[in-house]
């Protein structure tokens, strides 16, 4: 109870709430952190993805990356690019680009896997119904395949947004940006009021974040594919995910 006290305490303080380190602040960094690495997964990982899921080629090579991807512990990433970055910028390369790069890393497989299962498991009738009408290969991939793959597309971003809050909290490691401040600062100071304040925001925003997901998923879900209410969030494990080989 007095560490709930305490936490409640926490939140109360104005000045918690003011300034550079504030809770805006902080949720800001953090949002920051989030939007530019899935931004830049998407980019990578989406066209690769819908690709390998529209041609069925390269699909083995694919899910392989996306398991090694996936196997890549985050922390070990930055610490494998901090030299890199740091002869790049001693001050970004070291605080931020980093936590980036491996976000970036862990955000790239289930957008790339669930953007080639989504497409790839088009009911294939479908498809040829639109061969037949005489649609080319990149009108038929964003009229009848990508329509259709949605809700399944998306909730790989939405899995991978989820991943990337939870864990740029690393980024304070480096002493970089966002809500891992506050465990950071809090452990550095035995402040565990502070530390777990850190913990409820991180859940608030990665609650907040799914139920928005949840929102979009289901507008740009087609009402003929909706089995009623918000589709399910649906995500594909690599290791699990049977592949034809290319």
């Amino acid at each position: 109870m007095e560490l709930i006290g305490g936490i409640v305490a926490w939140f109360a303080d104005p000045d918690h709430w003011q300034g550079q380190a504030g809770v805006p602040a902080r949720v800001a960094e953090h949002l920051g952190l989030t939007a530019a690495s899935l931004l830049v997964a998407m980019l990578i990982a989406l066209p690769m993805g819908l690709s390998v899921g529209h041609t069925g080629r390269g699909a083995s090579l694919a899910v392989n990356l996306a398991n090694l991807g996936r196997a890549l512990p985050t922390l070990a990433t930055m610490g494998i690019v901090l030299p890199l970055t740091v002869a790049i910028d001693p001050q970004f390369g070291f605080k931020i680009l980093p936590a980036v790069i491996a976000l970036i890393v862990l955000a790239i497989p289930p957008i790339l896997v669930n953007a080639y299962a989504g497409v790839n498991g088009v009911d294939r009738d479908i498809v040829e119904a639109g061969r037949g009408m005489g649609m080319q290969p990149l009108e038929l991939l964003a009229r009848v395949e990508v329509p259709i793959a949605i809700p399944v597309i998306v909730g790989g971003i939405r899995s991978a947004t989820s991943q990337i809050i939870a864990t740029a909290t690393l980024a304070a490691v480096f002493g970089g940006p966002g809500l891992g401040r506050y465990l950071i600062e809090g452990n550095a100071q035995s402040d565990y009021p502070m530390i777990f304040a850190g913990v409820v925001l991180v859940a608030v925003l990665s609650l907040a974040t799914e139920l928005g997901f949840a929102l979009v998923q289901r507008a740009l879900t087609s009402p003929g594919l909706r089995v009623g209410g918000i589709p399910e969030k649906r995500t594909v494990e690599p290791a699990t995910e049977a592949v034809q080989p290319s």
